[in-house]
């Protein structure tokens, strides 16, 4: 059986059609610049990569050149081949817990919750709308963010601010990157052989956050009520003083909107070092840049700092530390460096081992932690898309 998994944002649409249940990407691709004179698209399939472009007005002609690339490369024969879509929703707010079958009740929702997720939602919604024009009969499932952070207990996601904000807007902890924390969380219950197990997950990549989780659940997330906090990324500022804000509001004459977009587009890396890609600071940092070697010793801290207050949280009962997406996977030197200031709790890195694990080295996933190491460390690449379909597919046959 034949599924899809759909990423829309505000101007790209990415996309997977797997084999079920037996999770073979039969082809992927992404679409880019949708509604820009410059759009084009990339398509792989059969490990062959297949490049187009055309001026792409919106998510409806963006839609027909994904069904175009599966019909012209055989992966289909016919669209009646598609049995379920999933799509990536970037909010859930505290009513979606899990996945679920989208229903025009649903799609209310989403649009409700834009507020929410302004820069998000507008695309999510685009991508669903423009999907079930073409495949008004086929079953599609939205697949939250959010969802997989809603067993936080209270405490954990609560602001410590007027209470009557949460009850009137909604304001609390929500947590995102959940379709990687909970892929994750099931692949490391594989791998330890326990169901409650207790992990530290970190998602380092252009985007970043990091997850405790206690008995198989989330139970704590640095992402807030946006993906703005917590970690310092690749163009986010992550945790800061808030009052910074009306700060710099007065002296530069900037309005709030301004001030909120530079803290999400012109922060982290980018903001500090002046790139917002990390192997680009690991190289600028490694030729002297003191901005770099600032903005990656800044990185690495937070990092190992979140690290520690989740070692507390979990009350020292951790059965593995997981470092995954791009940096996770990838960056040798910060896994290395955000360690090493870990000795204190017990954790030791295996040089030799965590030298030889990347996506683009033979082995991409292991144990990078040394043998007297009180944590093991793991190295495991994340699968948001197959956690998309899983769910897709899970919700539309048992329905």
């Amino acid at each position: 059986m034949k599924f899809l998994c759909v990423n829309a944002g505000s101007s790209s649409l990415k996309f997977q059609l797997f084999e079920m249940p037996k999770e073979t990407v039969l082809i992927s691709g992404y679409i880019e610049k949708i509604g820009m004179e410059d759009s084009f698209w990339n398509t792989k399939v059969n490990g062959q990569k297949i490049k187009g472009e055309k001026y792409l007005k919106n998510h409806h002609e963006a839609v027909e050149v994904l069904f175009n690339e599966l019909l012209e490369n055989k992966v289909v024969n016919s669209l009646d081949e598609i049995k379920g879509v999933g799509h990536r929703v970037l909010h859930g707010g505290e009513k979606y817990n899990d996945s679920v079958l989208i229903t025009d009740e649903v799609i209310q929702d989403i649009k409700d919750l834009t507020k929410l997720g302004p820069l998000h939602h507008p695309g999510n919604l685009a991508g669903i709308e423009a999907l079930r024009a073409v495949l008004p009969k086929v079953p599609m499932v939205a697949v939250y963010d959010t969802a997989f952070h809603q067993t936080m207990p209270k405490e954990n996601y609560i602001y410590p601010v007027p209470y009557e904000w949460y009850l009137k807007y909604g304001v609390r902890k929500y947590g995102f990157h959940g379709t990687s924390h909970k892929y994750i969380t099931g692949v490391m219950k594989k791998r330890v052989a326990k169901d409650d197990v207790n992990l530290i997950i970190c998602h380092i990549g252009s985007g970043a956050s990091i997850s405790a989780i206690k008995n198989g659940r989330c139970f704590d997330t640095t992402m807030g009520i946006t993906p703005l906090d917590g970690l310092m990324m690749g163009t986010r500022c992550g945790a800061i003083d808030s009052s910074i804000l009306e700060y710099v509001c007065k002296e530069s004459g900037e309005n709030i909107s301004d001030i909120t977009s530079a803290l999400n587009k012109k922060s982290g890396l980018l903001g500090v070092a002046g790139f917002s890609d990390c192997r680009d600071v690991e190289n600028a940092a490694a030729s002297g840049d003191e901005r770099a070697i600032l903005a990656l010793n800044m990185y690495n801290n937070r990092v190992a700092n979140y690290i520690a207050q989740y070692y507390i949280e979990l009350e020292g009962k951790v059965d593995a530390i997981v470092f995954t997406a791009g940096v996770g996977e990838n960056g040798i030197e910060v896994r290395e460096s955000i360690l090493n200031k870990l000795t204190p709790l017990g954790i030791k890195i295996d040089q030799k081992e965590n030298s030889s694990i990347a996506s683009y080295k033979d082995k991409q996933e292991g144990i990078i932690s040394s043998t007297d190491s009180k944590i093991p460390v793991w190295v495991v690449p994340t699968n948001e898309e197959l956690m998309i379909v899983k769910d897709a597919y899970n919700i539309i046959m048992e329905g």
